[in-house]
């Protein structure tokens, strides 16, 4: 079942208006969708402000079972999840499951979690008092979500919230938010009180975010998108001074050194690169490797390329599914014609296929390290590899952006890869692995990749606040 509606304070709300969600691999459209005009708006934060007097009082361990329960049906449902992510994204239905799965990981962590929330208690050093130390849930959150992983996202967000005690806000992104919509029904399955979860989609978005902002019942801010989007949405926190959580833009080095086993290194660059066809911020996308393995690298890396197939994301046997949209797949395009006209030189792939769907092809470039493209964050399916004469020139070229989310690092010698590591300035290192993702590990960045951790035991604490008592007895 599909649904198209507002989720507004337990039940499903028309909205101001439809709007289409389409198929990117074809074109169709799936369905209209309900759109959020400022009664819709202000109805989901009239239901989270009094959802919250509530919801932040009951025990932690009912919280924890109703994560547990939602995490329960996402997992029976995980194929039909797929199919609807599949269908709203692009990606394939490998890729689709696989985010259902580490999705509903996020519910399990965090229905775990909830019964952990920490406090502190001690007399003080000068003896005239007692410490206590408390967490309590810091109110409603506006929670906007990407359209790249519509259920990982979402629940990355929603999870730890819900296990703190606050209520929320959700706005997932115009062109996925189908999924967004399911997992609002499961987690009203799983019994979620009415007005805990609300779930909007204006379009423009600006405006109902902005209205959001100013209200004075909005504590929290947690937000995932691009680091041009996220500075908007700073400066408009700022006015009100609410907290805010950010995971922004990413331009992942991956660095091959000269003693790395290739195949390894190969085999993780794939990971890396394509997985979810590259668009995520987490995707490698500068690759340096050591000038004395480079020609082999590039030749394994361009033969293991070449043999994806690429096909609409149900299509049985695909790995490469659809752009999320025309748009999308126009801009990784214009990346790798401007690279090439700056002297690129390209292995494989490189020119958008005829035909409908946003589809771009696996593409491979070896540039120069002054290539613009270095710069951009892609987000698609294109490998850019960089010659370097030294660890040293790796990190200095790796660590030369503003960005610092991963960085990925392949070598035989463990010592070796924790110094690189050591050296990276991101705020995850994966070391002989393509991907280090996991619901118990925090997920964060440096530099302008955002601020705060998701997931792990820092991600609940995003959603609490933290206070003092000082009492004399």
């Amino acid at each position: 079942m599909i649904f198209s509606d507002l989720y507004i304070n337990g039940k499903w709300v028309e909205g101001a208006g439809r709007h289409p969600v389409y198929d990117p691999s074809n074109g169709s459209v799936i369905t209209e969708i309900a759109i959020a005009g400022e009664k819709e708006v202000d109805a989901a934060m009239n239901a989270a402000a009094a959802a919250f007097l509530t919801f932040a009082q009951i025990p932690s361990r009912q919280r924890g079972e109703m994560l547990r329960r939602a995490f329960e049906i996402m997992i029976a449902e995980a194929d039909d999840l797929a199919r609807l992510i599949s269908r709203e994204n692009g990606k394939v239905f490998a890729d689709a499951k696989g985010e259902v799965l580490y999705a509903a990981e996020f519910f399990r962590w965090f229905s775990e979690e909830a019964v952990r929330i920490e406090g502190d208690f001690r007399t003080s050093p000068s003896g005239d008092k007692r410490i206590i130390v408390t967490n309590q849930p810091i109110g409603v959150s506006l929670l906007i979500t990407p359209w790249n992983f519509p259920a990982a996202m979402a629940t990355r967000k929603i999870g730890p919230a819900i296990a703190a005690g606050c209520t929320v806000i959700v706005k997932p992104a115009i062109e996925t938010p189908l999924t967004t919509l399911a997992i609002a029904d499961i987690l009203h399955r799983a019994g979620v009180p009415a007005g805990v979860v609300n779930v909007i989609t204006p379009t423009p978005a600006g405006p109902a975010v902005t209205r959001l902002l100013e209200d004075p019942r909005l504590k929290n801010l947690s937000f995932t998108g691009s680091t041009q989007v996220g500075k908007i949405l700073l400066k408009q926190a700022a006015d009100r001074v609410i907290r805010t959580s950010m995971e922004l833009g990413g331009n992942a080095p991956f660095i091959v050194l000269d003693d790395a086993d290739i195949d390894e290194a190969v085999s993780g660059a794939m990971i890396a690169k394509l997985r979810n066809g590259g668009a995520a911020c987490t995707a490698a996308n500068r690759f340096y490797v050591s000038k004395k393995v480079v020609a082999q690298f590039t030749e394994k890396l361009t033969a293991a390329m070449k043999e994806i197939k690429m096909a609409s994301g149900l299509t049985e046997g695909a790995q490469l599914g659809a752009c999320v949209s025309v748009k999308e797949r126009n801009k990784i395009a214009d990346l790798v014609t401007a690279s090439i006209a700056q002297g690129a030189d390209v292995k494989l792939g490189g020119k958008t296929p005829a035909g409908d769907g946003a589809f771009y092809p696996p593409t491979v470039l070896t540039v120069a390290a002054d290539n613009e493209i270095l710069k951009e964050e892609i987000f698609g399916p294109v490998a850019v590899i960089v010659t370097v004469e030294s660890d040293e020139q790796a990190i200095a070229l790796a660590n030369d952006t503003e960005y610092g989310l991963i960085s990925y690092i392949y070598s035989a010698d463990l010592g070796r890869a924790l110094k690189v590591a050591e050296a990276m300035e991101s705020g995850m290192v994966a070391i002989n692995r393509g991907v280090i993702s996991d619901p118990a590990a925090p997920f964060g960045g440096y530099k302008q990749s955002g601020l705060g951790r998701e997931g792990g035991f820092d991600g609940v604490h995003e959603f609490l606040e933290k206070k003092y008592i000082g009492a004399a007895f």
